[in-house]
């Protein structure tokens, strides 16, 4: 499979998985609760159907891994080199409560790092996509597509955030934050809130708070492709080893931080 060649393939295939989900959006769909007491949706499950048959069809050759058909065993997906990383309706919650802030979430793999992702926000008619040294894109509705860049940080620091999840760490290193710098903090779903930092919208996402690997995957891609980073609280770049659970260590998303605001983060 040639990146290149599949990306408008993508792009057509996580907007035919947002048409999917979207006839259940703002009408009470039946929310049913899974073993780790997250919800899903029929919108869950019928985004994920467009996104595994698609998939296939693109490169039979790459296994598919999506939250929704993880019962893959370990033994089996160790050995894999490459692989698509999906999450079809990312911001359950949010699509339950009747906000626009969900999304499609396609990754590739590839060695334990992504290399490429695409972000749909269906309610929206947006599309985000990119990598680490591809550049990376918003196409909103028919208009062309626009290169997205991160900013450099602004005043005031604006810091993205989970409207619903949050932990004791993180609201400590908000303080410590607001302590040191003017904030701005922003609320929003999804693994939107690395888009925002692509789009140069925001500087800064701390997550401190569970997350799963499907969760970030394709979203990095498109933070990394606009310039930004994924760092895990050693100061490495976020990477997807394969491992027994699907959970991610904490991490710090950053547009263009400078090094006084790395050490504060990372200190």
């Amino acid at each position: 499979m040639s990146l290149p060649v599949a990306v408008e393939r993508l792009c057509q295939l996580t907007r035919d998985a947002g048409h999917a989900a979207l006839p259940w959006w703002q009408h009470n769909p039946e929310v049913i609760t899974k073993a780790d007491d997250s919800p899903v949706t029929a919108a869950d499950l019928a985004a994920n159907q467009v996104i595994v048959d698609g998939l296939r069809a693109l490169a039979p050759e790459i296994p598919v891994l999506s939250e929704e058909d993880a019962d893959v065993p370990f033994d089996e997906r160790q050995h894999w080199a490459r692989f698509w990383l999906v999450d079809p309706l990312d911001g359950t919650k949010e699509f339950i409560a009747g906000s626009d802030e969900f999304t499609v979430n396609i990754a590739l793999i590839e060695h334990g790092e992504v290399r490429f992702g695409i972000v749909g926000v269906p309610a929206q008619d947006t599309l985000y996509w990119g990598g680490a040294g591809l550049g990376s894109w918003r196409q909103q509705g028919d208009e062309p597509a626009q290169p997205i860049h991160c900013r450099a940080p602004a005043t005031p620091l604006r810091i993205v955030a989970s409207r619903r999840h949050t932990s004791a760490d993180q609201e400590a290193l908000l303080d410590r934050l607001q302590q040191a710098h003017n904030t701005e903090l922003l609320g929003v779903g999804s693994s939107l809130k690395f888009c925002v930092l692509a789009a140069g919208e925001a500087d800064l996402y701390p997550r401190f708070a569970p997350t799963s690997q499907w969760d970030t995957a394709a979203a990095q891609a498109v933070l990394e492709g606009a310039g930004g980073r994924v760092l895990d609280l050693n100061g490495e770049r976020f990477s997807y080893p394969h491992r027994a659970d699907w959970l991610n260590p904490h991490f710090i998303a950053t547009g263009q931080p400078d090094d006084a605001l790395l050490r504060l983060l990372l200190g």
